[in-house]
């Protein structure tokens, strides 16, 4: 005799469900890694939001460009660093549609910062999702511009030199000064507390979209276990540790 989750869960009891944005794929990500959780942020909210025939991705290189095996929704990938550039056109060939790019710190702050800067201060009515964990993981773990100074990396042995290499890039910050911007966040994904928060300024992203007025910026400051060489719990630690008090949490913007 054979008994299925169905037959022990009811659905009074319910209190998690997998998004049906989600595909089957196994996600590619290290363990502890928070992609993973801001991609099943990114699902529920398009599908609680009823725009999944609606919603075009945009991901460029590195690990945020395994997005599109992950969630259902239409997508166009992007040269390194030109997401915002490639969600510019779309946004405004199809304004009926809601674009988002999910980029990450070397991708967004590093080889697109110029997209970055210029599709803000247009204010292109899109989202975009920044995730910065101030390594590049996929690549190898090398220094970012978000690297932290001190911090270890595959191209910065002894610690970012702040002399040498110069300050850890706050692009939030510099986004929120910007006209075109009408909500800019940081959050994290370290906690059920920080998910539900983080959610929510998704949430906020998307809707200000829907009501045409700018460019929404999400930051999420994150982990990354393999680069950081980390346990997962340890990552979270020290995430809270030295990555918050650098890149502290909380809106920046919202107009």
């Amino acid at each position: 005799m054979s008994i299925e989750i169905k037959d022990i869960i009811k659905p009074e009891n319910l209190v998690y469900q997998k998004s049906s944005l989600l595909t089957d794929r196994v996600m590619h990500y290290c363990p502890g890694c928070s992609h993973g959780v801001v991609n099943r942020l990114i699902a529920e909210v398009i599908e609680e939001l009823g725009i999944q025939n609606e919603t075009i991705g945009v991901t460029p290189v590195g690990c945020s460009v395994l997005l599109y095996n992950y969630i259902d929704v239409d997508w166009h990938e992007a040269a390194h660093g030109r997401a915002p550039a490639v969600g510019t056109g779309i946004k405004r060939l199809r304004p009926d549609r809601y674009v988002f790019t999910y980029q990450g710190d070397g991708d967004l702050a590093a080889i697109g910062t110029a997209e970055t800067i210029h599709a803000c201060n247009r204010g292109e009515n899109i989202v975009m999702i920044f995730i910065n964990n101030g390594i590049y993981g996929m690549t190898g773990g090398q220094m970012a511009p978000t690297t932290l100074q001190g911090m270890n990396t595959s191209t910065s042995p002894f610690g970012r030199d702040l002399a040498r290499d110069g300050n850890p890039l706050k692009m939030t910050e510099i986004v929120a000064q910007l006209p075109g911007t009408c909500y800019v966040t940081r959050q994290a994904v370290h906690t059920a507390a920080a998910v539900r928060k983080t959610k929510k300024a998704l949430f906020k992203a998307f809707e200000n979209q829907k009501l045409n007025k700018g460019t929404s910026f999400v930051e999420v400051v994150s982990t990354c276990s393999s680069g950081w060489k980390l346990t997962p719990v340890q990552s979270n630690k020290w995430m809270e540790e030295n990555m918050f008090p650098y890149y502290p949490l909380g809106d920046l913007k919202d107009k």
